[in-house]
């Protein structure tokens, strides 16, 4: 009897243990600056978050993101790759606001990134789904015409613009009644 309550104790122990003697990357025990574009153990993203302190200071954080890397864990970002993608280990948080500075579209799909940082490209690619955009045939129309790639990602929906006729008689038409 004394053994079978002891047993989730030990169980527990046993898996801390465990967990420790593994080494497993885990983003909040990474500091600031490697935290971001790193892909923890268990495979999600890591980012970096802001906090403020008590006494105003704001404070750097590494947290694990619920955006999953698939086929890829435990990977901290090469400095070399985060110079070619154009990207900054001081970004808090992930946003694809980037995709509308010309300069950063074109480190992203130059080949000295986009054939040789698979992570960055990956996290960009979902970015860039996400917002509408295929990534590769982006970087396509990056090659032969970025005035033109420009132009079709604002025009994608990715980024707000100027509002259209349809869109104002859609906003000014009734809501459909409810039913009874």
């Amino acid at each position: 009897m004394a053994f079978s309550t002891k047993l989730p104790l030990v169980m527990l122990l046993a898996s801390l243990f465990i967990h420790a003697s593994l080494g497993e990357m885990v983003c909040e025990d990474l500091p600031k600056d490697v935290c971001a574009f790193s892909v923890a153990s268990s495979g999600k993203r890591c980012l970096l978050e802001t906090e403020k302190r008590s006494n105003g200071e704001i404070e750097y954080q590494c947290r694990t993101s619920e955006v999953v890397v698939e086929r890829m864990a435990e990977y901290i970002e090469t400095d070399q790759c985060v110079e070619s993608c154009g990207v900054d280990r001081n970004s808090v948080g992930i946003s694809s606001d980037a995709f509308f500075e010309p300069q950063f579209t074109g480190k992203l799909c130059s080949p000295a990134c986009y054939q040789k940082c698979p992570n960055i490209v990956d996290l960009f690619f979902n970015l860039a789904a996400g917002e509408g955009v295929f990534l590769p045939a982006l970087c396509e129309k990056q090659k032969t015409n970025p005035r033109r790639a420009m132009v079709e990602l604002v025009s994608s929906g990715a980024a707000p613009g100027p509002v259209s006729e349809v869109a104002e008689i859609i906003a000014s038409a009734p809501a459909p009644s409810p039913l009874m």
